[in-house]
């Protein structure tokens, strides 16, 4: 029987697992799922929780319920894995053997790369819709601002969906403007990037957006620290050091891997310590029996949930057909859902070279529609619960 273990309980994971044990037979692998957590996160729902037009009850769910069937969940910590013994260390003492390993733990915030924030998150003028329990806080914080300067951040390299930190601000602008209290606001993103964003043609998008809402840029900046007290990020760019005030603050924290992960020989030399992948088969560079996907995975795109539906059946593919040269290949996709108001959003679907790449061939999805908003509210978290998580979709 082959043994195949999956560190982590998330999209990738059990989207991962749930495939696996649909293309084999029971008897043929045994399927073990490492994830600690009792319940399983839905991310992409927190925006909209940020956003005042969802609970908390449509993000987390008990994760026993969409465990796959047949799988073995073990709920314990990773602490460190033996590729070369095959095995995974867990906290509990537990020591895992495995023919086949699967990393996708995912990424959390990297607090301790700026100083001061969790300081500010702590306070009342703070708040990132990237922590499941600061959403609700985003939209108390934004819905209640009526005079002064609101910030939001936006970064691409080191987090999940880097896009989707315009959602918080567009949809409050929005809320602002047919409140009345949108001209009493000074808005301002910074952008950790020299672009809006990387494809041109959502770029522009999101330029007509900003000039709509009367939102001020600050492009290619890098965020240094953050004063609480004095409610200002101290950012760098071109060189110079410079403040941004605020009197509420949405922010994208930096993110990386589990540090085991570096520990245990797995990472790439990336700062955020992923897992060192072929970016097209998924294969690890320099184990062959491991094998990586989601955020954690390596694989110079930026990350989403979008990107891990095409992920998941090149990965089981080719772990399945691993000692034959009939490999599948992952181009790259992925995709961020950027809304530009309480009503349209447009979906920016890129290849891992930033090239467009739509849906069925749909290019128009790349433009601003109510019914693309109606989609990523309403009808892809019911394909989530139902279809993605069981290996469906």
């Amino acid at each position: 029987m082959r043994r195949i273990v999956i560190i982590g309980g998330g999209n990738a994971g059990l989207s991962c697992a749930a495939r696996l044990l649909r293309q084999t037979s029971r008897d043929s692998v045994r399927v073990t799922v490492v994830e600690p957590s009792p319940t399983h996160t839905y991310s992409p729902m927190l925006s909209y929780v940020g956003s005042g037009m969802a609970g908390l009850s449509s993000v987390c769910k008990a994760q026993w319920r969409y465990m796959p069937s047949g799988a073995r969940w073990l709920r314990a910590r990773v602490t460190r894995v033996d590729p070369q013994a095959h095995t995974v260390a867990l906290d509990d003492g537990t020591e895992l053997d495995y023919d086949d390993l699967v990393v996708a733990p995912g990424i959390a915030p990297d607090f301790d790369r700026v100083p001061g924030l969790v300081a500010a998150l702590d306070g009342p003028h703070a708040a990132s819709n990237y922590i499941t329990q600061l959403a609700p806080k985003t939209w108390d914080l934004m819905s209640g601002l009526r005079g002064g300067t609101a910030v939001f951040t936006i970064r691409f390299e080191d987090v999940g969906c880097g896009g989707v930190g315009y959602k918080p601000l567009f949809m409050a602008c929005d809320h602002w403007r047919r409140t009345g209290v949108l001209e009493d606001l000074r808005v301002r993103v910074v952008v950790e990037a020299p672009e809006l964003f990387p494809e041109p043609r959502v770029a522009g998008h999101i330029a007509d957006a900003l000039r709509r809402y009367g939102v001020e840029a600050v492009l290619d900046a890098r965020i240094e620290s953050v004063d609480p007290e004095a409610r200002a990020l101290h950012i760098t760019r071109g060189g110079s050091r410079e403040s941004v005030e605020y009197d509420a603050l949405h922010v994208v924290p930096p993110h990386r891997a589990p540090e085991w992960i570096a520990d245990s020989g797995l990472a790439d030399d990336g700062e955020t310590g992923r897992v060192a992948v072929d970016p097209e088969t998924l294969q690890h560079v320099r184990f062959p029996h491991v094998w990586s996907l989601g955020d954690a995975a390596g694989l110079g795109i930026m990350a989403s949930g979008g990107a891990i539906r095409s992920q998941s059946p090149v990965l089981v593919h080719n772990l399945l057909a691993a000692d034959s040269e009939e490999l599948q290949r992952y181009d790259g996709y992925t995709v961020a859902p950027i809304a530009l108001s309480r009503r349209t959003l447009l979906l920016a679907e890129v290849d891992r070279r930033m090239r467009p790449e739509p849906s069925f061939g749909v290019r128009d999805l790349a433009n601003p529609r109510p019914w693309t908003f109606l989609f990523d509210r309403w009808l892809q978290p019911a394909l989530y619960w139902k279809g993605i998580l069981r290996g469906l979709i």
